[in-house]
């Protein structure tokens, strides 16, 4: 007999009356060859998972093996596998750097928003002057954002998960200047316990810093008519969210862009189908001409990407901070949103096309999900909570028009 596969039979006889300690062994059997690991045990848990897994962990990593705890048709299922590799360290140069550039292009976004609204409203504060106003603009965003991924990171090594530091990403003259940012998992999360907290460490945390950000730029703004843009050239409202909308009313006392006039319409219907489709001219949803809209400050236009960005992230599909949060609470059935999201991006092409790069990527991508070592512990009553929060978090920031343009007259 080959000496590697008498190394694995006995790993499996010398793991048995450690694992019959947790779990009702049914079936034991080696792996290597076509099967993906070394040891395979099936049966029923005496134990909860998670004192289970926490008892057969440091046993197994003596053996030289890595531990998996999965549902297998209605079997509970222990699988040693090779061990897991370090992580590698983070390229500190390449964190700073990608840092740095996406703070250069979000403040030369964040000046042309400075020089817009600092020649509408004309001030000798200093705090009015264009520069002043692209700093106040990249410090909100990069704000939110940093938060929002360190609220991960912080997250995640609370619960000893190697996790990267930043990864900021640029994207100079786009609309907001950069494109977000990301960490990476360098290892699984124990359970799923861990998984959401720290899926959800980033939403909630960038979410608690937009809100007060996006009143405040909201107070610093302005009230005005909506005029329409010169001939041949095409103006810009930013897309509004049910948190949005709320936010505007809250400081302004309207719900706005208030369209000069409904023309019949119910209002009630008119706002739904303003934020489900924009004011575009399109779905009964006049473009608001004449009527009253506020003139971001520059903070403001921030905050609301940082809504609009939680909102993405909340999707709830994939690697996304919604997929983990999903997953975490439903495990393998997640995957039954699937259709239903790629169907729902691939509807939303008909308000704003940019949906057409999501609705390629979730249809790619939005199966596959950050499973965790543990697979079979299930969400504490308070962690569900927070999982169901965060679905309601997401069709109340979710932006399905977030740029409306409004052409030349």
């Amino acid at each position: 007999m080959d000496s590697s596969v008498e190394r694995v039979d006995d790993l499996v006889t010398r793991l048995l009356p450690i694992v019959r300690e947790v779990m009702d062994v049914e079936r034991w059997q080696p792996g290597g060859r076509d099967r993906p690991y070394k040891a395979r045990y099936q049966g029923h848990l005496r134990v909860e998972a998670a004192e289970a897994f926490d008892r057969l962990e440091p046993q197994f990593a003596k053996e030289g093996a890595g531990l998996f705890l999965r549902q297998e048709e209605g079997n509970q299922v222990f699988l040693a596998t090779d061990e897991f590799p370090e992580p590698k360290p983070d390229r500190l140069w390449l964190h700073a750097l990608l840092a740095g550039a996406t703070f250069l292009a979000v403040l030369y976004t964040g000046l042309g928003y400075g020089r817009s609204y600092a020649h509408e409203n004309p001030t000798q504060s200093l705090l009015g002057q264009p520069l002043a106003l692209g700093l106040i603009y990249a410090g909100t965003l990069l704000g939110i954002l940093a938060t929002h991924e360190f609220g991960h990171y912080l997250a995640g090594r609370f619960h000893k998960i190697a996790v990267s530091l930043p990864f900021f990403i640029p994207f100079p003259g786009g609309l907001l200047g950069t494109m977000g940012a990301f960490i990476q998992l360098k290892s699984r999360p124990r359970n799923r316990r861990h998984l959401l907290d720290m899926g959800l460490a980033g939403p909630y945390a960038g979410l608690l810093v937009a809100l007060p950000l996006l009143i405040l730029g909201l107070s610093l703004s302005q009230v005005k008519t909506i005029e329409a843009p010169p001939p041949g050239s095409i103006g810009y409202l930013e897309g509004n969210s049910f948190l949005y909308l709320a936010a505007k009313f809250v400081v302004t006392g309207e719900l706005l862009p208030a369209p000069a006039d409904f023309g019949g319409q119910n209002q009630l219907i008119y706002w739904l189908r303003n934020i489900g489709a924009g004011a575009g001219g399109q779905f009964g949803v006049p473009y608001p001409l004449g009527g009253r809209d506020v003139q971001l400050h520059p903070m403001a236009i921030a905050a609301w990407a940082g809504l609009l960005v939680t909102g993405i992230n909340l999707i709830p599909a994939g690697q996304l901070d919604g997929g983990h949060s999903i997953y975490s609470w439903l495990g393998s059935r997640a995957r039954r949103f699937w259709p239903f999201v790629v169907v729902g991006f691939v509807a939303l092409i008909v308000v704003w096309q940019g949906w057409l790069l999501f609705a390629a990527l979730v249809f790619l991508m939005g199966r596959t999900y950050a499973q965790p070592l543990d697979d079979v512990t299930e969400l504490d009553r308070g962690r569900k909570a927070a999982a169901i929060l965060a679905l309601i978090i997401f069709f109340l920031t979710f932006t399905p028009a977030p740029i409306i343009g409004i052409p030349g007259r």
